[in-house]
């Protein structure tokens, strides 16, 4: 079913935006249990892993406190500026679906994202590249009996330093616009077959900028090399995976809207015919 062909302005957040969230609510209600677990991740102990003096060669970088993307920066263009897209579209077709559905993928893939990015770095201790001067701030190393490390640094900074592995930056960075990325495809029929190349270079910015907070991580000694890699991919599997929960895949014919439009089509059809039929039969009585 092509775009022209399905009329426009008939389903706008006001005539079908309750009836639209009461049939997903409980998906809402799944959202904030994973907001949940993923504050309540942040707030244990990650695992200390053992760092012995002849561990720290690739520990000992500059620990600089700013950075080059501060944490709360990384909100505002994985999610705000993705919806904002979703509700630049909205004004052109009014299809309640494509925003509601698109708003729901899209936290769905940061937030499973954010509970399995945090869920590995509490278990995995990974010491970041700075660690040496967040456990040791004034230079001078301590070590226990058994070998390990005793920090004497600040408490948050030193917690902060056994999560190094996975990045979040870069995984919530793929997953915010990698979802981005693949809304575009669909909107911009990227794979229409006519041969147009152009468009890609749209869709494949996002990513770009992803990478390149993932190299900054790297830059500013927040993080290994393989904690950025790692990041990457965990992001980008996951927001393929929670677009095309809600989305055909974009060089479908029907690529450029969610399942639930076409649904909803083909019930309003069902609907219209059961009428015609029944006006017919009165007619005939």
């Amino acid at each position: 079913m092509s775009e022209r062909h399905t009329g426009n302005g008939a389903h706008t957040i006001m005539n079908h935006g309750k009836e639209v969230l009461k049939e997903h609510s409980h998906d809402w209600v799944v959202l904030l249990l994973l907001a949940l677990t993923d504050f309540f991740l942040n707030m244990i102990e990650p695992f200390h892993r053992y760092v012995a003096a002849d561990m720290m060669t690739d520990m000992k970088y500059p620990f600089y406190e700013k950075d080059t993307i501060p944490m709360w920066a990384v909100p505002i263009y994985a999610g705000i500026l993705p919806i904002s897209v979703f509700f630049i579209y909205y004004m052109k077709r009014k299809d309640v679906y494509d925003v509601h559905h698109a708003m729901l993928g899209l936290l769905y893939a940061l937030l499973i994202t954010a509970v399995i990015t945090d869920s590995i770095k509490d278990a995995t201790g990974r010491p970041r590249p700075n660690f040496y001067y967040r456990c040791f701030p004034n230079g001078k190393a301590e070590y226990a009996n058994n070998g390990d490390v005793l920090c004497n640094g600040d408490r948050l900074k030193i917690k902060e330093g056994y999560k190094s592995f996975p990045s979040g930056h870069t995984s919530w960075s793929f997953a915010g616009l990698g979802f981005l990325a693949w809304y575009l495809c669909g909107k911009l029929r990227a794979f229409s077959k006519k041969g147009h190349a152009r468009n890609l270079c749209i869709i494949v910015s996002p990513y770009l900028f992803a990478a390149l907070v993932g190299v900054s991580r790297v830059d500013d000694y927040w993080h290994h090399w393989t904690d950025v890699f790692t990041g990457a991919i965990i992001g980008t599997i996951v927001s393929a995976f929670c677009y095309l929960q809600f989305f055909p895949f974009p060089n479908h014919e029907n690529g450029w809207a969610p399942h639930a439009f076409f649904t909803m089509m083909e019930m309003e059809r069902s609907r219209e015919k059961v009428g015609a039929s029944a006006r017919f039969a009165d007619l005939e009585a």
